[in-house]
């Protein structure tokens, strides 16, 4: 007990009184180093956020909260800047759809990576459906991630939130960023980066290189399972970020590279219909396969 307070002592003057707003991230992980005291964060935050406590329903077998857009965004938007500073675990937000919904089905692997987040949206209206006949609480709204994005911008431009944009390739990633920032000319955009790497170690200086700029809202695009992946394999070294969003194919729709489904076709859930139309080769396969099974889930899963 006696060296565990001795560290605690040593760690709060090199913080300063204790609190770490008071110096930078760098700063505070190099003294760290330096007086060889472990920083330890590597386990999720035990204090509840906001996130925690809204409602859940099973939907798919997976627990789904229940909040609309408006909400989902002020609430993200607050909470990442109350961990300005404090740098804790960063609270972890994603989103299932039919697709995953299947994928966490047949893979107990994927369906883990889910489950380590502090909310799931649901990005698909059929979820939206079937939960007005087989849950409880029927959820208020589709929250897909391609609409909560500019929810969420225009209250962290107002608000002065940072963000990080991660994910897709070069020239995808550089236009969603440009379009960003001519649509939000106020909004702190402090860094963008593709999301390819060449190696485990180049991962690991990308996220080192993300963590020193401190943004309170990384958003990632890279696809299931690899975001979510990718999320649980540094979410300690990304403890000065506030929020982490998924964010699946946004930067394609942000660089206008892709197109998104008419809003009668979105409304009816036919969104998948239209993507599969428009990548017929790569998409109609595979939601030839795993939307049956999707609803099925859906309907015997929920509740």
């Amino acid at each position: 007990m006696a060296a565990q307070s001795n560290t605690r002592e040593r760690r709060c003057s090199i913080v300063g009184n204790a609190d770490r707003r008071l110096t930078t991230y760098k700063a505070t992980k190099l003294a760290l180093e330096l007086q060889k005291i472990e920083d330890r964060r590597v386990s999720s935050d035990r204090r509840r956020s906001q996130f925690h406590r809204w409602r859940k329903v099973l939907l798919g077998g997976l627990p789904v909260v229940v909040v609309n857009r408006e909400e989902s965004a002020k609430v993200l938007v607050d909470h990442a800047l109350k961990r300005r500073g404090l740098w804790r675990y960063p609270a972890y937000i994603t989103s299932t759809n039919g697709e995953v919904t299947y994928r966490c089905a047949v893979d107990k692997a994927e369906r883990s990576l889910f489950l380590e987040a502090d909310a799931i949206h649901a990005d698909g209206m059929p979820h939206v459906f079937v939960s007005r006949t087989h849950c409880a609480v029927p959820l208020p709204e589709r929250v897909a991630t391609s609409d909560l994005f500019f929810d969420v911008a225009a209250k962290a431009e107002a608000a002065g939130a940072t963000m990080f944009m991660l994910g897709a390739t070069e020239d995808s990633n550089s236009a969603a960023v440009k379009s960003v920032k001519q649509r939000f000319p106020n909004l702190s955009i402090v860094g963008n980066r593709h999301g390819f790497f060449e190696s485990r170690d180049q991962e690991i200086e990308v996220c080192e290189q993300i963590a020193a700029l401190e943004p309170d809202i990384l958003w990632i695009s890279m696809g299931v399972p690899r975001e979510q992946a990718f999320i649980s394999r540094n979410r300690g070294r990304l403890t000065s970020v506030g929020v982490i969003k998924t964010s699946g194919g946004l930067f394609d729709f942000l660089s206008g590279s892709k197109r998104r489904a008419p809003l009668w076709l979105q409304n009816a859930g036919l969104e998948w219909l239209w993507r599969a139309c428009l990548e017929p080769r790569r998409l109609g396969w595979r939601y030839l396969k795993t939307n049956p099974l999707a609803m099925y889930l859906l309907l015997t899963r929920s509740r």
